[in-house]
């Protein structure tokens, strides 16, 4: 049962970077369930579906090509919301210096690249982003330095530009999940490191990706009319474990 009526953001028009899978895709539907349309965008866009009855348009877009972003923002003539929710880890690798900077120009400079073009979009009905920032955020991750380095960065740039950007009417938030059932967290095969991520989590499971959605569609609400620059946890209660 959803807590928001199914007219919420009826007339708003909402771009999904990474829509096209985990965390982006289950964000498009929920956004879409809730009345907008969505244009869902991320590689893969020929494997990716949604029911037919919700208003979603998937796009083939690489983010880190300046030119599909640039035409993608040029055709629209509306935009309330944002979720640039594009993201790569390549875990070991990214001690490598072209895999750190691969790591980056998703997670961090195709981040801004999408904000900077969107700006004057938002600006006219007074926007909403809701960045992905990560508990990597908070933590380090020697294991995935650049994704680390790129969060943390994230969290910083939400805080600015809510400060930046709020004389232009446009709120700028985070979320920051926790360990969600994604492709990435796929990657993690060792039941030993699995157990571990369980164990210091007090809810004892695993995030689903509708959970990240569903907190994101209260940040793009009314109901969060007062809300800007803050990295919202999504977490299971991951970051108050001492231990």
């Amino acid at each position: 049962m959803s807590a928001f009526r199914r007219d919420l953001f009826a007339g708003q028009v909402a771009v999904i970077t990474g829509g096209t899978s985990g965390i982006g895709a289950s964000t498009a539907r929920c956004l879409a369930e809730h009345g907008a349309k969505v244009y869902a965008v991320g590689l893969g866009a020929e494997d990716t579906t949604f029911p037919q009855e919700l208003d979603v348009e998937v796009r083939e877009v690489d983010v880190t090509n300046d030119e599909h972003l640039v035409s993608l923002f040029a055709e629209l003539e509306r935009l309330d919301i944002l979720v640039p929710a594009a993201g790569i880890s390549l875990g070991d690798r990214e001690l490598e210096w072209e895999c750190f900077n691969r790591v980056l120009s998703v997670q961090l400079q195709a981040v801004y690249r999408t904000l900077d073009l969107s700006h004057d979009l938002l600006s006219r009905n007074g926007g909403t982003v809701i960045t992905l920032a990560s508990m990597y955020t908070f933590f380090g991750g020697g294991r995935r330095i650049a994704y680390s380095a790129a969060k943390g960065a994230v969290a910083q740039l939400t805080k600015s530009l809510a400060e930046a950007w709020a004389p232009d009417g446009i709120r700028v938030n985070a979320v920051a999940p926790g360990w969600i059932d994604t492709p990435l967290l796929a990657t993690i095969e060792d039941q030993a490191v699995r157990n571990r991520l369980l164990s210091r989590t007090p809810m004892a499971r695993f995030g689903e990706p509708e959970e990240i959605g569903k907190v994101i569609t209260f940040l793009a609400s009314d109901a969060a009319s007062f809300v800007t620059g803050t990295i919202l946890p999504v977490d299971g209660g991951y970051l108050v474990t001492g231990i």
